[in-house]
């Protein structure tokens, strides 16, 4: 099992951390999600991530990472 760690922009309540953990959670091979509210962090864990494809569908939800 692998992780992927991201820092995401827009992230505001509870609400938008369930947003995202029920998006990745729809991709191939995520296991598990966590998100940090206060600090924008995102930490995927899954086998045979895809970092581009996760990072793509953070910012499809409305949730790009920080530049």
């Amino acid at each position: 099992m692998s992780t992927e760690i991201f820092e995401a922009q827009n992230i505001k309540c509870g609400g938008c951390a369930s947003n995202i953990e029920n998006g990745l959670k729809a991709l191939a091979g995520v296991n598990q999600v966590s998100v940090d509210v206060a600090s924008g962090r995102v930490e995927v864990s899954g086998d045979g991530l895809d970092r581009a494809q996760l990072a793509a569908k953070l910012a499809e939800l409305g949730y790009p990472g920080k530049d």
